[in-house]
């Protein structure tokens, strides 16, 4: 799956996205993490979305869990309800010690009309280095 730069151009920002993640363990080829989200809109109502964090590739250590950010960008900033739902897909590194950080890059989402901003600021804590491809999945 990949956007276009055209296709991306033709989009506005709808609103912004921030999920809590469970703490997880690294199991050195893959992780996942059950996160909470909630899609704040330009224009609607909050929504709340479940779902779960995976990685495959290198993942070693303990999270005592994190919170993601993104910008949602879409065709229109007036989305219908429950939009977010889908699945995204990507590449991700993080690393902590302590207090730590990473990123996220993803695209996907409902019908692939929605993409998440490609890159995502991660807050966690915990004893861990982790890189590889990411899928994050709303339902």
């Amino acid at each position: 799956m990949s956007v276009s730069s055209a296709d991306a151009q033709s989009r506005v920002r709808a609103g912004s996205l921030t999920c809590d993640m469970a703490p997880t363990v690294g199991l050195v080829i893959g992780s996942r993490q059950e996160v909470r989200c909630i899609f704040r809109p330009t224009r609607g109502r909050p929504e709340l979305y479940y779902g779960g964090m995976s990685r495959l590739g290198v993942d070693l250590g303990v999270k005592q869990g994190g919170r993601l950010y993104w910008a949602v960008f879409a065709p229109s900033s007036a989305l219908p309800p429950r939009t977010l739902v889908g699945n995204y897909v990507g590449a991700a590194g993080d690393a902590s010690f302590g207090v730590g950080g990473g990123a996220n890059v993803l695209v996907g989402g409902s019908n692939r009309t929605v993409s998440l901003q490609p890159l995502s600021v991660t807050a966690q804590r915990g004893v861990n280095v982790a890189g590889g491809v990411a899928a994050l999945a709303l339902r």
